[in-house]
Parts: structure tokens; sequence; C-alpha cells
């Protein structure tokens, strides 16, 4: 029986013999990439300069697309500090501020910070989350938060957390990993678990003073009073030679 759904069968002619299989040309795949690729890449990278400068655009104007600003742009501390200043997302900020994208504020209506203050991968919190629980197995209206205010001049390290309820400098330092649960004076660097004060900011400064004029690379200027971007390859160079000796061949080899 005729399969009716088969349609017309082709003529015996019309059968196209089959190909031999192409082999695979590494000149030509490579002369093809050779010749395109670079096109591209710059044409990616032109599309990608175009939508992150759209994206920050509308984040830094607007408010929209934050997650993706952060993601796509990746803005440097001074960039996200002006975010935060142009939206307002803080109570209030001074000028010359650094904050870096992974710093975490809980309640960032609660937090005024001053002129020039840094701060890197911390957590600043404005409320005591335990108070939902207490109010939970007791019944009672409770509440704890407390604002937190940063004055002129104060570097926050990497992991260190702030508390509600606290006053940090101005001119003061608060180490990485450190938990600030009280107030900071002024000139003061404070440190560990409850941070303590450690040192004062004046003196830190001459000791720094005095180590880094006795580093070989004294002078250099890209460690100049008004330079304050990363190493480039002859410095870092100079500073591993300094740490570790000069290269060995073995050494040598691995790089």
């Amino acid at each position: 029986m005729a399969d009716v759904f088969a349609g017309p069968r082709p003529r015996q002619d019309r059968v196209q013999p089959l190909q031999p299989p192409l082999k695979p040309n590494l000149f030509g795949l490579t002369k093809h990439f050779a010749n395109h690729f670079p096109k591209g890449v710059a044409l990616a990278a032109f599309i990608r300069k175009l939508l992150q400068n759209f994206v920050r655009n509308q984040a830094m104007q607007h408010g929209r697309f934050t997650g993706l600003y952060r993601r796509l742009c990746n803005p440097a501390g001074q960039e996200w500090a002006q975010f935060l200043k142009a939206r307002k997302v803080l109570y209030a900020m001074g000028d010359d501020c650094v904050i870096q994208s992974n710093v975490d504020f809980t309640d960032p209506l609660h937090v005024r910070l001053g002129n020039n203050v840094w701060l890197t991968g911390c957590t600043v919190f404005g409320h005591d989350g335990s108070v939902a629980m207490l109010k939970s197995i007791t019944g009672l209206s409770l509440d704890s938060v407390g604002k937190v205010d940063i004055l002129d001049n104060v570097f926050v390290g990497h992991r260190a957390i702030i508390m509600p309820g606290v006053t940090i400098g101005p001119n003061a330092i608060v180490a990485a990993g450190a938990v600030v649960t009280r107030d900071v004076p002024p000139d003061t660097i404070v440190a560990g678990v409850p941070a303590k004060p450690i040192s004062t900011v004046s003196a830190y400064i001459q000791r720094c003073k005095e180590r880094t004029e006795a580093l070989p690379w004294f002078g250099h200027p890209l460690i100049a009073s008004d330079f304050f971007g990363p190493a480039n390859d002859e410095l870092t160079r100079l500073r591993c030679e300094y740490f570790f000796g000069a290269p060995t061949a073995e050494t040598a080899k691995k790089d």
C-alpha cells in the first residue's frame, strides 16, 4: 500500500552523490580567525562599552539597573561612593569618599559619613537583629537601632564590623576584622574583638614615614603622595626582590 504521507519520491537523477568528508584545514582556520577575530573582539568591546555607559547612566541618574551596574561595570571605590551620594543612599556623605562596592550597609539611612572616608569590604550595622526574636518570646514592644557617624579622615579595614550607636573619628583607623562596639576617639587606631585602641594615627604616620624612607624604592613615582593607583611590573619586581631576594634560575623558569 502506498504511503499517502510520503509525497512524491525523488527521481534517481535528482539524488546527489555523497561528498567525501572534509579534511580539517588548520591553516585555513588560523587564517580565518587571524583575519576576522580581532575585528570581532573590537566590536564586542565597543558594544560592551556602550552597554556599560548606558547602564552606568541609568543607575547614576535614575537608580535603575543597580545590580546590573555593579556586575557589569564593577565600579571602583570612588565611583561607587559617587553613586551612593548621587542617589542619596546614606543619610549624608561628605566629599572625597572611597567606598568599595562590597561594603554592606544594613540601614543606610542611619549612616552619616564625613569627608575623606574610606570603607573597604566592611559591614555597617544600624540595628540589633535579635530584637525581633525577643519580641516574639516576650510580647513586648522593643526597638534597638542606632546611628553610625563616621567623621572626617577615617579608614575602615576589610571585614571590620561597625555596630550601631557609635561615632568614629575624626582622623581614625579601624583595623581589618575589628568589631567596633563603642566610639573611636579622634587620632586613634583600634583593632580586635571588641575593638580597642592600639596606637594613635599620628604615631603610625611617623612609623610609616620612617619605614618608607628606608625602602629601596623610596622616591619611586608610584608611591608619591598624589598617586593612588596600583603598582606596575617594575615596582612589583623591586618589592619581590626586597621580600624574597633576587630570583634564582628556578624561579626564572617558572616566570
